[in-house]
């Protein structure tokens, strides 16, 4: 505090009489002290004594009430600003930048809390949206910044649950994150009543000071819960600011003129999406070019046009990063007027696109390209089915059957260059119009979806290679080649099933194609597939190219979906750019230009970093959403046997999925009987000690359904024969290896997926809505609501 006094003493710095200090020279004091800055700090740093102090907490008492400042009297801190050190809630990631604001503002201060920009600190480890940091704060010229001092226990990490009461009728929370296992004393009721699935923080810092309810959302069964359960959770931006829904509405006003857009209202193009499909981003359209290729164009919707950088609607799209898809509802990247009108494109309604035209060579390879500003008015928005019963029966109108003579040649060339081809099937749930379950199928796969799929593959590549021929700054969807330590894992686990893995040579989508071609049993196919999957990495948004290693591609870009993926809108800016597909400036009270800003070409890799992540959360939510709704499928059904499959092994017990259904559950191994089982983490097995019963990833075998927690999605099984009798084996295994060390995968729970991290990986990298990493081929992939 010394050092305070010697540079704050204005009787040494400010020339000022002895005696009391003026409003100014307090509110100076206190804006720049290094420290609290409370009544005794301030006395002290003036000198003052005796009455002085008495008229100093008179004066300060005025001051409060005049609104200059505002706090207590052990640390007082301007008003509309903040106190020195005081804790800050991570509420969005910008530019790869953590926005924090205070943890607790005023709700009587109808100012907006101030935004803070945290400064990176070697003390921290990276922040999400969400976490609590006590922070030292300063306001510069460029705004407020915070430097962390360290990172605060989560307040509301895993509390959302439902209000339970024990004997005494004392309130519990119930947790519906299945990874929270306790529940949480309530001390604060807040209305709610028993069996409600409600919104609760920390009450105080220590867990014995309980919970208190800050919302009541209702019903936990009810069809709507499931999914908002999910938006909790996992933070996801669901309410578009005032701001942002005024400058939809005017970006809405804005005119199409065929001047300075090429005109494709009178070409045949086509949309082929799910028949439920909210939005309609991308449509098709191929026509033979009489020498034994076609000539195609891609149109996708013209986001860049209406959504334009440094704008309220850019920001908040960004900070989406994407749009989320539950079985109930989508949380669109943009509001409805543009995600499901103004962009979306119908049938019959003139709409802005950016046109990708593309030359397909008799061999299936996209030979030329080009980037336009288009008008489209669409002939047909047709569901996949539709168009593929069309197809079957031979009566499809010319501009189908031109898209499927197309799809042959890019097919062709797709089977030569042999990307990863995994048939991993996709759940799939349908709700009745009281929002219901009605049933939880797998979705069917059409050569419809391949033919979209190939199109928009097509589009992707184009337009990567099309920014790299101009110099461009280019947004890569990033899929690596395995890492060592995978392909190390994986050829220790194939040597347990008495396959062999040289890592000697190039690792190759093929190599893992032949791999699975060789094996008839669909068992032991299923198997090796799902390690295969494990083997892969997590695919990502970047600026630097380093291939598409699942679509075997050099070089790949999202460009096809901007309605839901602010990496494509990117593209779409950059191509504007490389291009000079500008427009002429509106007269609308919009920001100019719709190329990418000087700031994001500055900020591209943290805006990707941002993105990708904003990416796995929505993975992450749409997984858990769908786990829940399994689980109150199947929660009338609790004592049932049901054929499945092993997906994961742990020393604590294996995973097995229902077939046919999904919804992965555990068995503990307590539950195996009295036999001591040892765990071959190597083979990915279970083995009793005195019998020899062995429980392996891949097994198929009868289960009992104990418990289906439709609030956590949670399900365990039980072996109905313990003596593991009902188990169905993969045939002849040799022996478990001797003496060497089992080495460690890292894996825990159900088999991974390389964008997830668990269960069968989403991330969409073209037409479908689900994809796999790079393209890899799987059932049922089709474009989201």
């Amino acid at each position: 505090m010394g050092r305070m006094t010697q540079q704050k003493n204005p009787r040494r710095t400010g020339g000022h009489k002895p005696g009391l200090p003026t409003k100014e020279q307090i509110l100076e004091f206190i804006q720049t002290a290094e420290g609290p800055a409370g009544k005794r700090e301030i006395a002290k740093a003036f000198g003052l004594k005796g009455q002085e102090k008495i008229a100093l907490k008179a004066r300060l008492k005025d001051m409060a009430e005049e609104g200059l400042i505002d706090g207590k009297k052990t640390a007082y801190h301007r008003m509309g600003g903040l106190p020195k050190v005081t804790v800050l809630r991570v509420v969005e990631i910008e530019d790869g930048r953590p926005i924090a604001v205070p943890d607790n503002w005023d709700p009587d201060d109808k100012s907006q809390p101030p935004r803070l920009t945290l400064i990176e600190s070697r003390k921290l480890a990276a922040v999400k949206r969400g976490d609590r940091v006590l922070a030292r704060t300063e306001e510069t010229s460029k705004g407020w910044r915070a430097h962390p001092m360290k990172k605060l226990p989560a307040r509301t990490e895993g509390m959302m649950g439902v209000v339970e009461l024990d004997g005494a009728d004392k309130p519990w929370l119930a947790p519906v994150d299945k990874r929270v296992r306790n529940s949480s004393p309530i001390s604060d009721i807040g209305g709610a009543e028993e069996g409600q699935l409600v919104l609760a923080e920390r009450a105080g810092r220590s867990e014995r000071a309980g919970v208190k309810v800050v919302e009541v959302i209702g019903d936990p069964l009810a069809p709507k819960s499931f999914s908002l359960i999910a938006i909790a959770k996992h933070g996801i931006p669901h309410i578009f600011p005032e701001e942002a829904l005024a400058e939809a509405e005017l970006a809405t006003r804005l005119p199409l003129s065929p001047d300075h857009r090429e005109d494709l209202r009178s070409v045949p193009i086509v949309a082929i999406d799910p028949a439920d499909a909210r939005d309609h981003d991308d449509a098709i359209w191929a026509e033979p070019d009489g020498e034994g290729g076609y000539n195609a164009i891609v149109a996708i919707a013209d986001v860049s046009f209406y959504v334009r950088p440094g704008g309220q609607l850019d920001r908040e799209a960004r900070k989406r990063g994407n749009s989320v898809y539950f079985p109930d509802r989508v949380v669109p990247m943009l509001p409805e007027v543009l995600s499901a009108d103004v962009c979306s494109l119908k049938e019959g309604q003139d709409r802005a696109a950016m046109a990708c035209h593309l030359r397909i060579s008799p061999e299936g390879k996209i030979t030329k390209w080009r980037f336009t500003r288009a008008i489209v008015n669409l002939t047909n928005n047709i569901a996949y089915e539709d168009a593929q019963a069309q197809i079957d029966a031979g009566d499809a109108p010319e501009y189908l059957a031109h898209l499927w003579g197309a799809w042959k040649l890019l097919n062709a060339a797709r089977d030569a260059r042999d990307p990863l081809d995994l048939d991993l099937p996709e759940r799939q749930v349908k709700l009745n119009e009281q929002g219901q379950i009605e049933e939880i199928a797998v979705r069917e796969r059409l050569d419809a979806h391949r033919v979209v799929e190939d199109f928009m593959i097509a589009a992707n590549v184009a337009a990567a290679k099309a920014l790299e021929a101009k110099g461009a700054p280019v947004v890569y969807r990033v899929h690596e080649a395995p890492s060592r330590e995978k392909l190390i894992a994986l050829r220790d686990y194939l040597d347990t099933q008495g396959r062999k893995l040289a890592l000697g040579q190039v690792i190759t989508p093929g190599l893992f194609n032949r791999m699975l071609k060789d094996i008839g049993d669909e068992t032991e196919k299923a198997l090796l597939m799902e390690a295969v999957l494990r083997t892969q990495m997590q695919a990502y948004y970047g600026p630097n190219n380093a291939g598409h290693f699942g679509l075997a591609l050099g070089s790949y870009a999202h460009f096809t979906s901007p309605i839901r993926r602010y990496a494509d809108l990117l593209v779409h800016r950059a191509l504007v750019d490389a291009y000079k597909l500008e427009q002429p400036a509106p007269k609308l009270d919009l920001p100019e230009g719709t190329g990418l800003s000087d700031r994001d070409k500055q900020a591209l890799g943290q805006i990707t970093d941002a993105i990708s992540q904003t990416e796995r959360r929505a993975m992450e939510a749409e997984r858990d959403t769908i786990d829940r709704y399994v689980a109150a499928w199947l929660s009338g059904r609790v004592g049932e046997t049901f054929d499945t499959r092993i997906t994961g092994v742990q020393g604590f017990g294996f995973f097995a999925t229902i077939v046919g259904l999904g919804g992965d559950g555990l068995v503990p191994v307590s539950t195996l009987g009295r036999e001591y089982f040892r765990y071959d983490e190597a083979a990915q097995a279970l083995v009793g000690e005195s019998s020899g019963t062995r429980y392996a990833g891949g097994d198929r075998l009868k289960l009992k359904l104990a418990e289906a927690n439709a609030l956590t999605g949670a399900l365990k099984f039980e072996v109905p024969d313990s003596d593991g009798s009902g188990v169905e084996q993969r045939g002849t295994r040799p022996p478990p290896r001797a003496k060497k060390p089992p080495r460690k995968t890292g894996r825990k729970g159900p088999a991974k997926s390389p964008d997830k991290g668990k269960g069968a990986p989403r991330q969409s990298h073209d037409k479908g809505k689900r994809g796999r990493p790079g393209n890899i081929r799987h059932q049922g992939r089709g474009k989201k609501r």
